[in-house]
């Protein structure tokens, strides 16, 4: 996974100001959408990140689109947290983290340095294969020791096969067919995806969503089927453009029923 810092503008429907940049980051306390902040308040914001974790065992490296998939449930899981909401103990960092252009990295650990983030304040998600923990948003330049150290380079995720159609009733984070992304940029992506489709949830939405354990898919869109999502006004990740491609750049459409 290579850079895997990205930060994102996203747009849910055209005309409307962009949201905080990509790593999207909602307030999971309230069903209104996150509050939308001109560019020049985000970037003279204190600037924070919400950090992922994904575990990559050297016998038993997660598949791909698992690890996508993961990482994004693991960002709405961590929103839809009481101690990131209202007076948590989270809430204030995730406060901070959406007033500014809203980052997330995703790295890397094995063994040791699995069992060390692991013992940070954090919740681990798992999915098919994969294991990712997401932590509390630190400031950019903050970063425990314990997760600092970790790579976020130098490793790629292949899929086994190519993954099943997903049905027709599910969320899914279609991601772009005209772009290359690490898998740690991809994870990164997806994380935003589903930020976006959270904060455009109704309150009974969201709770309908967690009480099922966040489903989703994430898959790859084709050319036609990507061309007509980007007009279709659901929430779309513009990535800002600091890492692998270029700024403006659509990533990643979030398609939930209940925004269709």
């Amino acid at each position: 996974m290579s850079n895997t810092e990205t930060t994102v503008s996203s747009t849910s429907t055209p005309g409307t100001p962009d949201a905080p940049d990509t790593p999207a980051g909602a307030d999971g306390g309230t069903p209104s959408a996150a509050p939308r902040r001109a560019e020049t308040d985000r970037d003279a914001a204190p600037q924070f990140v919400l950090p992922l974790v994904v575990r990559l065992e050297k016998t038993a490296p997660p598949a791909r689109t698992d690890a996508l998939e993961t990482a994004a449930r693991a960002v709405l899981t961590l929103l839809s947290d009481a101690r990131a909401q209202g007076a948590g103990e989270w809430a204030a960092a995730v406060r901070d983290w959406q007033d500014a252009r809203i980052r997330k990295v995703v790295r890397r650990a094995r063994g040791a340095e699995w069992r060390r983030a692991e013992a940070l304040p954090g919740i681990t998600v798992s999915g098919g294969s994969a294991e990712v923990r997401v932590f509390p948003p630190v400031p950019l330049d903050g970063w425990p020791k314990e997760l600092a150290r970790l790579q976020v380079s130098g490793t790629e995720l292949d899929g086994p096969e190519p993954p099943a159609a997903p049905g027709p009733d599910g969320p899914v984070l279609w991601l772009s067919p005209e772009l290359e992304m690490s898998a740690g940029k991809a994870m990164a992506q997806a994380g935003h995806g589903a930020q976006l489709a959270w904060w455009e949830l109704s309150g009974a939405e969201r709770d309908a969503w967690r009480a099922a354990g966040f489903p989703l898919s994430v898959r790859t869109a084709d050319p036609d089927h990507w061309a007509d999502l980007t007009r279709s006004g659901l929430p779309v990740v513009r990535d800002a453009g600091f890492t692998e491609i270029a700024p403006g750049s659509c990533t990643v459409v979030a398609d939930h029923p209940a925004l269709r």
